[in-house]
């Protein structure tokens, strides 16, 4: 999956009762390790790319925080950002908002697009099973979504936030989940919780985390232990889903797919990628079900998952910043 893996523990396996490697080891005494995604960033004041950051509490009753980010050249109440609410990537299993692997990416896309960023830390499997992590990252759309009337309890956002241009946003994982935020939005969800102050605009999906029980593209030639890795990280969330044809992994058995939110949606996949043919595929399926809105795609070519989030940024990743940027502030 292309990250930067930490070395196997000494665990002997018959301890293990999921191994997960390189991401996750879950013992059969209970004890989690996590292999990757362990590293954590204070929130700051970034000095390369000016952009402040901070940690703020959602819900004491379940622990849920997000992380802003604040372009630092905006200097003016009157001069209105869009609004990303970005779920961050980890086969739902790794990685937290303070997470080092995403802030270099969450500081210079608030800087390149000139956004707030949102960035959601939801419960984690396997201590929290589905639907934790949707749940958690619904309250936090609502929570987002309260300040539209510039008197909720975080300043950057009654402030600075444009509320009529709310995006979704993650990487894999994070991608799953901006999309069926997106569903919800789109079937009206506790719809009277936002009002007309808080709209949608669109999604943006980098190296989404699909699947299916009938493979296609690269998946039919894939590693077989990759391929594994990838149900089994669905399975440690989800361990009572039957199919990988249920909608929460496969949208294309979504018979509401045509119902989602927003009006445009981005889907960024790369070239080594084994979830490069799921991007595409929802690609073609959502531009085929009815939706009325425009989905467009790109593809980085030689890269492979989340390539995006590696230091320093290569060719590709700059190239997704300014597409990235244009999209979040097209018609704009």
């Amino acid at each position: 999956m292309a990250f930067s893996f930490a070395p196997m523990p000494l665990s002997h396996p018959e301890e293990i009762l999921h191994d997960l490697s390189p991401f996750i080891l879950i013992h059969k005494n209970g004890t989690i390790e996590r292999l990757v995604g362990k590293e954590v960033t204070p929130p700051s004041t970034d000095p390369t790319t000016g952009v402040h950051s901070k940690d703020v509490r959602i819900s004491p009753e379940t622990g849920l925080s997000a992380r802003i980010y604040l372009p630092g050249a905006t200097t003016s109440q009157d001069q209105k950002l869009p609004l990303l609410i970005y779920f961050h990537g980890g086969g739902f299993v790794f990685g937290t908002a303070s997470s080092t692997m995403f802030q270099p990416f969450l500081n210079k896309l608030a800087l390149e697009a000139q956004t707030i960023i949102v960035s959601v830390d939801y419960r984690r499997a396997p201590e929290h099973l589905y639907p934790a992590q949707y749940d958690d990252s619904w309250e936090a759309i609502k929570w987002v979504a309260s300040h539209a009337t510039r008197n909720g309890t975080e300043p950057w956002l009654n402030d600075y936030a444009d509320f009529e241009r709310v995006f979704f946003g993650g990487e894999s994982a994070g991608a799953n989940i901006a999309h069926h935020m997106g569903m919800r939005i789109g079937l009206g969800k506790d719809l009277d919780t936002f009002g007309d102050g808080f709209k949608l605009f669109g999604l943006v999906l980098i190296d989404p985390y699909f699947g299916g029980e009938t493979l296609i593209g690269g998946e039919v030639v894939a590693d077989v232990k990759e391929r594994n890795i990838l149900e089994k990280l669905w399975r440690v969330m989800n361990p009572s889903f039957s199919s990988l044809d249920d909608p929460l992994i496969n949208p294309a058995k979504d018979p509401n797919l045509s119902k989602l939110g927003g009006r445009r949606v981005l889907v960024s996949v790369a070239e080594k990628d084994l979830l490069r043919d799921r991007g595409w595929y929802y690609y073609e399926v959502l531009g085929k079900s009815g939706w009325n809105g425009q989905v467009d795609i790109i593809e980085a070519k030689g890269e492979g998952h989340v390539y995006h989030l590696y230091l320093p940024f290569r060719e590709n990743a700059l190239t997704l910043f300014k597409t990235l940027s244009s999209f979040i502030n097209v018609d704009k």
